[in-house]
């Protein structure tokens, strides 16, 4: 019992109680401070683990650029090693509970977001992939005794396909990081992974949709069969180009053989087209769609061409083709930059400089006879093929020069095998209609030659696309301009040989070029108006499986030229997303230009 008076007792223990909380207040702040020391420790320990994973990724694509699997598998060890060090410091409780602090939560919970993400490509997308980058390289893919050893990129398709998951996975995880209250290192760091990842998990699609289409296609399961068209530029068709040569070409169990050719020109015209047509298809290109092989590329759509193509094929030869491949004299240039010079059995020699050249133009004046100039074209596309079956190229160049043709839609590939055809889709070879999504909309524009001769070798072609949101419901209004003149010189009419002119057998006088031009725009989209060099344009407007269509008819003499502008209204869903035009390929295939306009008036330029 206390022997203080009653009136002292009652004031020490009122005088205790600040002191027990100013104690509390002091054991709080010295824990705060604590955390605050710890979160900060293990955030410089983490901010270091995740830049020497950075530097490791630098230094494995380096390796695995140059073949060095021993490097690039210790390297992918280090990279998941730092990665895991990073995930790990930013895992603990303290930083957990920090992430919900005002200001500095935010930071931690981006940062930690960022450890596991980067964690996760490391552990599930760089370690498969470098576990079989030893046995699977680009000069996998290159004929070794004229055949492509198909088992290793068999055995390579679970990593391959674990890998693109993962990347795809991380791509959304990136993306969904909140860095609206970041510090700007933050931000910026946040933003340079999503980029990388966008790119990565791109990359890692299309290498594992090759990886899962190339042994069942070369023949690993069975010998497959294709038809090759090979386009010609010089008469444009909204595909490509008119299929000047046609040929066989067999896979077996990765050796590639060129078989049965023949000309274009040799398959119908037949009665009725080989197939039923769209209502779609023939109100814009015609029954001759489905009767000519020459004409089966005037729809943009290469699965109908194909289709049309393969029952030609069937017709003619009685044989069931797997699929259909389509390239072009171009295409064959950048591949000639793989192979070196290719000796021809008419004494020519075909170089990547003078293969469009020759193959577009010369060829027309130095042998004037059509079947001597089909006769050409089969024994440039033999001689080629054989350099190639052999393995007697530059695996990089190759893979280069094959990529690309199809960014430029010079290369196309259908398959008749419905899983395969499903990998083929949405890639640069399928040859599909325009698209839209958040990320981009797409236009298209197609040409298809009404001379009924060679002279698009003298067509040049510019297109241009704009988008700007001129309305208050926020639809976005886009604008396509092509622009298309007559290189050819101006006594074309008489200097050039008549089979590259047409002679005027067609109508359209010699030297001048007729041209079709049709403009898609994506699905949902509506057709606003057009103009020809700033005047109303008389044009057709028709629908292609929901895409609007303005097609517009245009004559050049040598010289001239014209200025097509077409307007769409889109959805407002899609504003923000990028505007891109592709377009067919003809000699030259520039890239599309941003374009400009006038809300008021985007019909006419600025």
């Amino acid at each position: 019992m206390s022997d203080l008076p009653e009136s002292r007792r009652t004031a020490a223990r009122r005088g205790a109680r600040p002191r027990l909380v100013l104690w509390i207040v002091l054991a709080l702040v010295l824990i705060l401070i604590l955390a605050v020391a710890w979160v900060g420790v293990r955030a410089l320990l983490a901010r270091g683990h995740l830049e020497r994973a950075v530097g490791d990724v630098d230094t494995l694509r380096a390796q695995l650029t140059d073949g060095d699997s021993a490097a690039a598998k210790n390297t992918a060890k280090r990279l998941e090693d730092e990665a895991g060090a990073a995930r790990a410091l930013t895992g603990d409780p303290v930083w957990g509970a920090a992430q919900y602090t005002p200001f500095f939560g935010a930071n931690l919970r981006a940062v930690r977001q960022v450890s596991v993400v980067v964690d996760d490509v490391a552990r599930n997308a760089v370690s498969p992939v470098a576990g079989v980058v030893g046995k699977l390289d680009s000069d996998s893919f290159a004929p070794k005794n004229g055949k492509i050893d198909l088992q290793p990129i068999e055995d390579a398709q679970p990593a391959v396909a674990k890998a693109t998951r993962t990347l795809t996975k991380a791509d959304r995880d990136a993306d969904a990081i909140d860095t609206n209250r970041t510090l700007s290192p933050v931000t910026t760091a946040v933003a340079e992974l999503r980029n990388a990842l966008q790119t990565a998990s791109a990359q890692a699609d299309g290498a594992n949709r090759i990886v899962q289409l190339a042994p069942a296609m070369l023949g690993h399961d069975g010998d497959r069969n294709y038809l090759l068209l090979f386009q010609n530029n010089a008469e444009l068709r909204a595909g490509g180009g008119i299929p000047g040569s046609v040929a066989l070409l067999q896979a077996h169990d990765g050796s590639l053989a060129l078989q049965n050719q023949a000309a274009g020109s040799s398959f119908g015209p037949y009665d009725q087209p080989v197939l039923p047509l769209s209502a779609d298809t023939t109100g814009l290109y015609g029954k001759i769609t489905g009767e000519y092989m020459q004409d089966v590329t005037l729809t943009p759509r290469f699965d109908v061409s194909a289709k049309l193509a393969q029952a030609m094929w069937k017709q003619k030869f009685g044989q069931q083709v797997d699929g259909v491949l389509a390239m072009d004299p171009v295409t064959l240039s950048y591949i000639l930059k793989a192979t070196g010079p290719v000796q021809l059995p008419t004494g020519d020699t075909l170089t990547s400089d003078n293969a469009v050249k020759l193959l577009l133009s010369d060829v027309y004046a130095k042998y004037p006879d059509p079947t001597m100039q089909d006769a050409f074209f089969a024994a440039a596309a033999s001689s080629v093929f054989e350099k190639v079956s052999t393995g007697g190229f530059d695996t990089k160049k190759f893979i280069a020069a094959l990529a690309l043709g199809s960014d430029e839609g010079r290369l196309r590939l259908w398959s008749a095998t419905k899983g395969e055809q499903s990998r083929i889709s949405g890639t640069a070879v399928a040859g599909e209609l325009p698209t839209v999504s958040k990320a981009a909309r797409q236009f298209g524009v197609y040409l298809n030659d009404g001379t009924g001769s060679k002279m698009d070798y003298y067509l040049d072609k510019t297109v241009s696309v704009g988008s700007s949101v001129c309305r208050k419901d926020g639809r976005p209004t886009s604008v396509v301009e092509v622009t298309l003149k007559n290189s050819a010189p101006a006594d074309a009419a008489t200097s050039l040989p008549e089979y590259v002119t047409g002679g005027g057998a067609f109508g359209t006088e010699p030297g001048k070029i007729k041209t079709l031009i049709a403009v898609y725009a994506p699905e949902n989209a509506i057709y606003l108006g057009a103009t020809q060099d700033g005047k109303e344009a008389a044009l057709q407007t028709a629908t292609d499986g929901g895409h609007p269509v303005a097609q517009l008819q245009t004559m050049l003499a040598p010289g001239q030229s014209v200025t097509f502008r077409v307007v769409f209204l889109g959805q407002a869903k899609y504003a923000k997303a990028a505007v891109q035009a592709m377009s067919t390929p003809g000699v030259d295939q520039a890239e599309t230009e941003p374009l400009s306009f006038e809300c008021s008036n985007p019909t006419h330029a600025g």
